[in-house]
């Protein structure tokens, strides 16, 4: 498990309950957990997660007590859910009320002795495909995010993020095994009442993916003082040039820093950063290497590219993922990827060791025998309110937009086709008041997909 330290500072404060734990305190109830949990044999284990602590001592406690724990969404649509459940067969369900239940028909896993968390992969919520970490991934990836942010006691995080998303649950990781602290707020960002939890227990740090931002805009985040807040920090997909510099300019009016982040599930959280003093510089970028990791560009045989050639985002370093799970037979695999990821990620450094994504390697469609790229189209449309694309038949690409950015569907379409030398036929453009996110606040392309095809 991450180890915790054994101190009286803050660990813990939960809103709802007004309850606060120290270090100490909380390693003890950690402790308690899992000296219940071992009673039972090593086991798959999963933990439905809230943002409340019943939610972080049972995780904690399931990984001490050393069982391989699944980490699932506690709303997660229950077909979802079943379905994961189905494939899995899992002995232990953890539950936020504290109650754990043992289903004694289900039959034995072999589990590899290095498995000890499995994670939705992005974009994937409810798949039976899960990503398989080690615990020594998860403390190698805390204490590289920990050097980096400068994490120490004297931090503070809101968990803005729910912590069966890998972001969401580095921010805790990461703050824990530095002896910060995590409040867990009892409304979501859209809501006053989460800022007001942040003005009154002097947060220091926020967390959000672009989506993140664009609901901050819209509820009037500036006009707060937060005259704690020290650091945000960005990642989980592309924030626009032009937002990330109007956010940096806001923070350092305010003596804050911007960090964005490059990261991947399959690493556990993070892989690279951008200096916040090189973010005006390099606004672009996805960062260098975090401690003790490795990015590099290559071909597809393998080879390393030098500065300003695109290829392959290839990652090297401890908190690499030991391998993917479909099915519980994969949940005896050990390490099959020896620390080396290949991101699916194309991208290219500049002269200065700075890396850059231009995108990935499967978001592409084909139309009118040219290879488009769906990640292209989306970046232009941003700009002027959420979007998103997909792949659609009959050489059909289908755009989602949000009512309210000043443009009609039949704009949209005809600016695309304009744009990609296109029939205008070949983009089918639909409204909507809010595109669908996961709960990590991605966009959710599954439902998307469910909605395309109505």
């Amino acid at each position: 498990m991450l180890p915790i330290p054994s101190a009286d500072g803050t660990a813990l404060i939960e809103q709802r309950t007004g309850r606060v734990w120290t270090h100490a305190e909380l390693a003890s109830e950690v402790e308690r957990a899992s000296e219940r949990l071992a009673r039972i044999p090593r086991s798959l284990a999963f933990c439905r997660c809230r943002t409340d602590a019943t939610t972080v001592i049972n995780y904690l406690g399931a990984l001490a007590a050393g069982h391989a724990v699944v980490l699932v969404d506690d709303d997660m649509q229950a077909d979802r859910l079943a379905e994961l459940e189905r494939c899995y067969e899992p002995r232990l369900v953890l539950h936020p009320d504290g109650t754990v239940s043992e289903r004694g028909g289900a039959p034995p896993h072999q589990l590899h002795p290095q498995l000890a968390l499995l994670l939705t992969t992005s974009g994937s919520t409810g798949s039976p495909k899960l990503v398989r970490l080690s615990a020594s991934s998860l403390e190698a990836n805390a204490t590289s995010i920990a050097e980096y942010l400068e994490i120490g006691p004297a931090e503070r995080a809101i968990a803005s993020l729910p912590f069966h998303y890998s972001y969401g649950l580095s921010v805790l990781n990461s703050h824990l095994l530095a002896g910060g602290s995590v409040v867990l707020p009892a409304e979501g960002i859209i809501k006053p009442a989460f800022w007001d939890t942040f003005e009154r227990h002097h947060c220091t740090s926020f967390a959000g993916v672009p989506y993140s931002y664009a609901i901050l805009e819209r509820v009037g985040w500036r006009r707060r003082e937060l005259p704690s807040l020290r650091t945000m920090t960005q990642a989980g997909g592309r924030l626009e040039p032009g937002r990330k510099q109007s956010l940096d300019d806001e923070l350092r009016r305010r003596r804050a820093r911007l960090v964005v982040m490059y990261g991947q599930t399959e690493a556990t959280a993070r892989i690279a950063y951008v200096p916040p003093e090189r973010l005006r510089e390099k606004i672009s970028a996805i960062g260098i290497p975090i401690p003790g990791g490795h990015l590099g560009v290559e071909d597809d045989d393998g080879r390393v590219l030098p500065a300003g050639e695109e290829g392959e985002l290839v990652y090297r370093g401890p908190n690499v993922m030991l391998g993917y799970a479909t099915g519980p037979a994969d949940l005896a695999d050990g390490d099959l990827l020896g620390g080396v990821l290949r991101t699916g990620d194309l991208g290219y450094a500049d002269q200065d060791g700075f890396f850059y994504a231009t995108r990935r390697l499967a978001r592409f469609a084909k139309a009118y025998g040219l290879r488009i790229s769906l990640d292209d189209l989306e970046a232009r449309l941003t700009e002027e309110g959420p979007a998103a694309a997909l792949c659609d038949r009959d050489e059909q690409i289908r755009i989602f937009v949000e009512v309210g950015a000043g443009r009609s569907p039949a704009t949209v379409g005809s600016q695309l086709a304009r744009a990609f030398g296109l029939p205008a036929r070949t983009f089918s453009v639909t409204e909507l008041h809010s595109l669908p996110v996961t709960a990590s606040g991605k966009v959710d392309y599954a439902a998307l997909k469910a909605l395309a095809n109505a």
